[in-house]
């Protein structure tokens, strides 16, 4: 009988993975080092270990849930498909012409990425759509045949098909495609009419060259993962996280590869609203530090805020996702000195290999990790509950050659300012969604996660004012956790511009909502229906160049419909910008369908090792490093399995277990709530 459904995680150091047994209730965490080469390798060793450490089969798993940051890393390193583009006469630059914006206006050496699609691959085809739906130049099929020729010839093995207006009426798209299929039918094909149906030519182009640019990548991944999760005799195909919340199957994740770009930090998000909602926390900001990256996101009313335009590494694109904003600083971030002997943090990572000097795997710079190792933060011999070995000296080395020498200060020194520019950048980022947005960041619960957020989580929260941090029962795996607690999920988009009181605006309004949540059932339900629907828009005031994306009411659209609609643009506007212009006239832009279909799931428990009734009391002191207690100060180290509800530390105190380390500073107490969280508080 199915039993287990199992989460998992793949970061660029780490692989986590969370295994929840429906029938007891019972929970197994485990971790092990990413494999960036071959990245299915350690997620099916991973589901390898976790059962042996359940002592269950593969015939026994329900469900197999994953979080990727392959599709991501794929696109930072260009290491993606040589792909061909079909566009409108005309229009064959826009993707170099862009929105001609210099975000580094006073860098004379500064120079743009390169383009996806390098110039001799971008071809055009005769013809054109009007902004208004209607075919000004019909498609030509000789100068169609040729562009496709040209391609095929010169070898791509992905072709985005993107013309003008075609959102308005996909009719040549359409053509295009269903010739390139003909023609072409192991190819890789993009349109963009299926891909973002929305107006903004250039960020509409972009997405879709994004998304056939990394087609072939994310089918062969997956392809190969869900045959090798078969081949572990596990009966149901596994799952894929999207970025906006939810999950997705593996072929659907192959034709929508942009929809996976925030895959991990999603699942991430997902579990800490679970979490800190059952813990009695609705307002939070999440605090995911892995050994790459440290990733925030703002959650209000444990609804996290939700996206619709990206940028990553100077690429635009258009997909919907949690509001997630990301710095390079993980426990693996390298710590250098520029050409000015200015210390630096990140964004440069040693990632799982060569990883960090202490880890033994011939790292030789010093990273983050090194740093708390080396101010006793970590433990100085092992981590993982011992199942990594790691060498202290190395840190000493490392920092000592690389940090200290160069400025002529003393190791200790040299680790402890890495480890302040570390949590001031990620400080700014918590300001980046709190402050920044006019919310004070002293109103929200910080819920730290990842291996390396627990370690500093509370110095994070001292610069920000933030009183209230807390700890999962198992942050380290949290991402993993995530994807177990979400439903099937999609995301269904259509520009059709509507000005209020015009004739047929309600009309036009319920036809493209009826059209979309027809493309959501045949997407996921397959005739179920218990498939839930849920409608918003983006909604301007007549001459306003940008949005508010805003709830709209899911009965037929009417007049009632569009006063609820007008209400929610107004506080919308008056909430982020401090007034609302009601008399003026709105404008309806884009309407969004977002669909969920439920998946069979139990309740997560917390841990039992975290509620047994055992006695408090440390299981070493050590000496660690702290700037407010002067320097080196003792410090209790407890181990998180043996803390039950009620329990109290205080600081200066650390908090092991396998999966992460908590550091409570001097001027915290930490206490154990009744699910297990670990609560930290200044005292």
């Amino acid at each position: 009988m199915s039993r287990y459904r199992i989460g998992i995680d793949v970061g660029g150091t780490f692989t986590d993975l969370y295994l929840h047994d429906m029938e007891t209730g019972e929970v197994a965490r485990h971790k092990l080092l990413s494999t960036p080469e071959r990245p299915h390798l350690a997620p099916l060793q991973g589901i390898r270990e976790i059962m042996k450490q359940v002592g269950g089969k593969g015939s026994q798993v329900a469900f197999v849930g994953l979080g990727t940051t392959v599709m991501t890393n794929a696109l930072l390193e260009r290491k993606g498909a040589t792909t061909g583009l079909i566009t409108t006469a005309g229009f064959r630059d826009l993707l170099e012409i862009a929105r001609q914006k210099r975000p580094h206006t006073f860098d004379p050496f500064v120079s743009k990425p390169d383009p996806l699609v390098p110039r001799q691959l971008r071809v055009e085809v005769a013809e054109r759509i009007a902004a208004d739906g209607s075919v000004l130049i019909p498609l030509d099929s000789q100068s169609l045949e040729q562009a496709i020729d040209h391609l095929l010839n010169a070898g791509v093995e992905a072709i985005a098909v993107c013309f003008l207006n075609s959102y308005a009426n996909p009719t040549h798209e359409q053509q295009t495609a269903d010739v390139l299929r003909r023609r072409w039918r192991s190819g890789h094909v993009a349109v963009s009419t299926d891909v973002l149906p929305e107006f903004r030519e250039y960020e509409r182009l972009s997405s879709t060259i994004v998304n056939a640019y990394l087609m072939p990548v994310t089918r062969g991944y997956l392809r190969q993962f869900k045959a090798e999760v078969a081949a572990l005799d596990i009966p149901q195909p596994p799952f894929v996280m999207n970025s906006g919340g939810g999950i997705m199957t593996p072929e659907q994740a192959s034709e929508r590869p942009i929809d996976t770009l925030f895959s991990g930090p999603s699942g991430g998000v997902s579990g800490a609203v679970y979490v800190s909602a059952g813990a009695g926390h609705r307002d939070i900001i999440t605090f995911d530090m892995g050994g790459t990256s440290t990733d925030v996101c703002l959650v209000q009313d444990a609804k996290a805020q939700v996206s619709h335009a990206r940028v990553i590494n100077g690429v635009p694109l258009r997909a919907t996702a949690l509001d997630v904003h990301t710095v390079g600083a993980g426990g693996s971030s390298i710590a250098t000195i520029d050409a000015g002997g200015m210390l630096r943090v990140g964004p440069h990572s040693a990632g799982a290999y060569p990883g960090p000097a202490c880890y033994m795997q011939g790292g030789k710079r010093p990273t983050v990790t090194d740093a708390n190792v080396v101010l006793g933060r970590l433990n100085p011999k092992y981590l993982l509950g011992g199942e990594l070995e790691i060498d202290a000296e190395r840190s000493f080395a490392a920092i000592e050659e690389h940090i200290a020498k160069p400025r002529n200060i003393s190791v200790v020194e040299a680790a402890a300012s890495i480890i302040a520019l570390a949590d001031t950048n990620m400080a700014h980022a918590v300001r980046f969604v709190s402050v920044e947005r006019g919310l004070d960041p002293g109103d929200f619960v910080l819920v730290a996660f990842g291996g390396a957020g627990p370690v500093h989580a509370a110095s994070v929260a001292r610069q920000l004012g933030i009183a209230r941090v807390l700890i999962p029962p198992a942050p380290g795996v949290l991402c993993a956790m995530g994807v177990l607690v979400k439903d099937l999920q999609m995301d269904f988009s259509r520009t059709r511009v509507c000005r209020e009181r015009s004739d047929d605006c309600n009309k036009l309004v319920d036809s493209v909502y009826r059209e979309l949540e027809q493309r959501a059932r045949s997407a996921l339900a397959n005739g179920k229906p218990e498939l839930s629907l849920t409608r918003t828009a983006d909604v301007r005031y007549v001459g306003q160049n940008h949005e508010l994306t805003v709830d709209v009411p899911s009965e037929p659209f009417d007049d009632g419909s569009l006063t609820a609609v007008k209400d929610n643009f107004h506080a919308a506007h008056r909430e982020l910008f401090g007034y609302a212009s009601e008399e003026k006239l709105l404008e309806l832009v884009t309407f969004r369908v977002n669909a969920r279909l439920a998946v069979e799931r139990a309740e997560l428990a917390p841990p039992s090792d975290a509620l047994q009734e055992r006695g408090i009391s440390p299981i070493v002191v050590r000496k660690a490093y702290f700037d407010e207690a002067g320097g080196f100060a003792a410090c209790s180290v407890f181990e998180r399995g043996a803390l039950r509800p009620s329990d109290t530390i205080k600081g200066p105190a650390i908090v092991e277990q396998m999966d992460a380390t908590t550091v409570v500073p001097p001027d915290f107490d930490a206490r154990v709530d009744e699910l297990g969280n670990l609560i930290l508080q200044k005292g």
